[in-house]
């Protein structure tokens, strides 16, 4: 017989929403239509696509970890956004506010995936299998979110460079995915 004791019981629930506002990171509310907000929905957008992709990569191997550590920087970049402009002294590096050196870290890994895998200079057909599929999937969400970031000026903020490196990223990541074989948007082959 198993008994479950609960010490503490979290909420998901806080009704704080409920008027249409969401509360910042230090402190302060705004409309749950506000620019940040509309970054942050763009962004978690593209956190569950990775995760998305992650799910169907091998538990144990580098694009799993590679994404996992994607998805974590995905939550500094929303604690960023999400700060007032006047409390933005109180974001801590790599932690709460995006740095060159995570963009670097793309860049990095792209420069990597490069030399393992020949990749394309032609546009592509998605789809060569599964996992290659949600990497192009998620990617065009990666492109929304920076999009939509572009909408909302952080100045002296990284969150659009990472937005832009993560993208190309997930782009050669998925070709590396896909192997050796792209198909080419090409009709015939000529």
């Amino acid at each position: 017989m198993f008994t479950f004791t609960t010490l503490n019981t979290v909420k998901i629930y806080t009704r704080g929403g409920d008027d249409g506002t969401t509360g910042l990171y230090f402190g302060g509310r705004v409309a749950k239509t506000s620019e940040p907000i509309e970054v942050n929905g763009a962004v978690d957008e593209a956190q569950a696509a990775l995760g998305w992709a992650r799910s169907l990569s091998e538990r144990e191997s580098r694009l799993n970890d590679l994404l996992i550590t994607i998805e974590r920087d995905l939550w500094v970049l929303m604690a960023e956004v999400a700060t007032l402009p006047a409390n933005r002294s109180k974001l801590v590096a790599e932690k709460t506010l995006i740095t060159v050196a995570m963009v670097e870290r793309l860049e990095h890994e792209i420069d990597a995936l490069a030399e393992e895998t020949t990749m394309p200079t032609e546009f592509l057909v998605p789809g060569e299998n599964m996992l290659s599929a949600a990497l192009d999937v998620a990617r065009t969400v990666v492109r929304r979110a920076e999009r939509v970031a572009l909408t909302y000026p952080l100045e002296g903020s990284f969150v659009h460079q990472y937005l832009n490196r993560l993208s190309d990223l997930v782009w050669a990541m998925a070709r590396w995915a896909e192997g050796p074989n792209h198909r080419t948007a090409r009709l015939h082959d000529q």
